[in-house]
């Protein structure tokens, strides 16, 4: 895990959120783990969390659209509903999507700025810190 190597923690961070989705916290959680494996200031913890929530939100969006088209267009076969078409649409795109973007991002904000704090007060501030590579 790299110290300062934001894509790698926060593609870490997604994968967090993605495998605890089921949670409901998951973004925290993801963050959390990008923030602490960032090892830097917890500014840098709050980015790479909110990066590690908005690559999560997006896979949940495709995920979400996958899921919705194949009934949509009849590719799976209908078990008690069927997807949303016409205003049910609109609202998930006009209310849905954003909300979910902020609740991934914001959370894994906090999660993010959180491990940095944890991974800060674990180090002795009297020893040398580890050169950056």
């Amino acid at each position: 895990m790299g110290r300062g190597d934001t894509l790698l923690n926060a593609a870490i961070g997604t994968a967090v959120t993605v495998l605890l989705s089921f949670t409901g916290v998951s973004p925290l959680l993801g963050g959390g783990v990008a923030g602490y494996l960032q090892q830097e200031g917890r500014t840098s913890g709050a980015t790479v969390g909110a990066v590690s929530g908005l690559v999560a939100s997006v896979l949940f969006l495709v995920f979400s659209a996958l899921f919705f088209g194949l009934f949509r267009f009849g590719l799976a076969p209908a078990v008690a509903f069927s997807a949303p078409g016409g205003p049910e649409l609109l609202v998930l795109l006009v209310i849905a999507v954003p909300m979910v973007a902020v609740w991934n991002v914001g959370l894994g904000a906090l999660g993010g700025y959180v491990g940095a704090y944890i991974y800060e007060d674990g180090t002795d501030p009297s020893e040398p810190s580890e050169a950056v590579h």
